[in-house]
């Protein structure tokens, strides 16, 4: 099973694909503008994304470039812009695939089976991350700085793989406790600040002269670009 997030403004399209999506036995998420789609890709998680380009509010490129910001969640375009140069725009700002409406429910799920194997692929093979002289390996539950390993409780750890997973994108308040905590905790700021002084204080890392963790103020956290 997948979290699929649906952004769509058309009540009838969204009905339609809950009904296809979680008869192949996904999880469906809906918003029906920018602002809402935005928000739930921020803190429900989805493991992909089918987003409409013609939304109320704003075009659905900003909310692409958006998410884009801070995540790498497959997102499959589904709109009726059939030009090309429409299509290589929002290809360009990093969707997966291009659907255009009305399209066939079976080339549809089908297309969204390939983006979610590629994504289970690369987790897979994203055992390991290095950034400078930081090393994070997930098999080993283990984290090196200058070669020195450093001593990380269970949740430390996940917290900085997620930090440095996205380093040099956005991952809001929301998203680090929905992810480390569950989405139980999406509101206990104040778990999040105590574990990243622990991480800055293990890393030897300041608030006021970061090198690692950046604060992004009122919204989450920036990790240092690889």
């Amino acid at each position: 099973m997948a979290r699929i997030l649906v952004i769509d403004d058309e009540p009838q399209i969204r009905r339609f694909l809950r009904i296809a999506l979680e008869a192949e036995g996904h999880a469906v998420t809906e918003a029906s503008t920018a602002r809402e789609g935005a928000g739930r890709a921020a803190t429900s998680a989805p493991d992909a994304v089918i987003l409409d380009l013609g939304l109320p509010d704003r075009d659905g490129t900003e909310v692409l470039r958006e998410i884009r910001g801070w995540s790498e969640v497959p997102v499959l375009v589904l709109s009726v812009r059939a030009e090309e140069d429409q299509k290589v725009a929002a290809l360009d700002l990093g969707a997966q695939d291009y659907v255009t409406k009305p399209f066939g429910t079976r080339e549809l799920l089908a297309r969204l089976r390939a983006l979610l194997r590629n994504k289970t692929a690369e987790t897979e093979t994203a055992a390991r991350i290095e950034i400078g002289d930081l090393l994070l390996d997930a098999a080993q539950h283990s984290v090196r700085l200058g070669g020195q390993p450093l001593s990380l409780t269970p949740k430390e750890f996940d917290l900085l793989w997620l930090l440095a997973s996205h380093a040099g994108r956005l991952v809001t308040q929301r998203m680090a406790l929905q992810r480390v905590w569950g989405p139980a905790h999406a509101e206990d700021s104040q778990y999040l600040r105590v574990f990243i002084r622990q991480l800055r204080a293990k890393l030897g890392d300041s608030a006021a002269d970061p090198v690692w963790i950046f604060t992004e103020p009122g919204i989450g956290y920036r990790f240092r670009e690889s």
